[in-house]
């Protein structure tokens, strides 16, 4: 081997060493723990769930608002073919009208899976949120301007483009892994 690669090498080398000391560093003095979140939680505040679950993890009730028949009824049954937990479907227990392609009801426990039921809209589902829901159901109420729901590819894109869910307001940030 000649001069020039054996020093190219230890270049290398170095540069590796120096590389893992550093993520080890970052890794061990890691600021950003639940705990820390928690404990800045005013009183009487509830914790939201953050985390972006799998559809398989994520229950949620199909409700039509519009005059279509046995419209809830079709896209529950593609939600549950994406392996969605369809808890029940039918018209809205509310009675009203939405605008739009959809809304989104939910409390503290249902903000991550909410994020992850909007890609399917692709960001364009109206939200309510409930702090004093004590569920993680989400309700995914259809609205008159509903077409079909995302392919999976739009449904990847459109989680990239929506990032992570925000907090609403009079909630912290609580779980944000599973």
């Amino acid at each position: 081997m000649t001069f020039a690669r054996v020093r190219a090498l230890v270049v290398v080398g170095v540069l590796v060493v120096f590389a893992l000391v550093f993520v080890g560093v970052a890794l061990i003095r890691d600021s950003q723990g639940g705990e820390a979140v928690s404990a800045s939680c005013p009183e009487g505040w509830p914790q939201g769930d953050m985390v972006l679950r799998e559809a398989k993890d994520i229950k949620i009730n199909v409700y039509n608002a519009t005059d279509t028949q046995g419209l809830a009824e079709a896209v529950a049954d593609d939600f549950a073919g994406r392996e969605f937990q369809v808890k029940k479907k039918g018209n809205d227990p509310q009675k009203k009208a939405v605008d739009g392609v959809a809304l989104l009801r939910y409390g503290p426990k249902g903000i991550g899976s909410s994020q992850v039921i909007q890609a399917f809209f692709l960001g364009k589902a109206a939200t309510q949120y409930d702090p004093k829901r004590q569920d993680d159901l989400v309700d995914v109420v259809l609205g008159d301007q509903f077409q079909q729901l995302a392919t999976p590819t739009e449904v990847n894109q459109s989680l990239v483009d929506l990032g992570s869910p925000q907090v609403p307001p009079g909630t912290c940030a609580g779980k944000t892994e599973a």
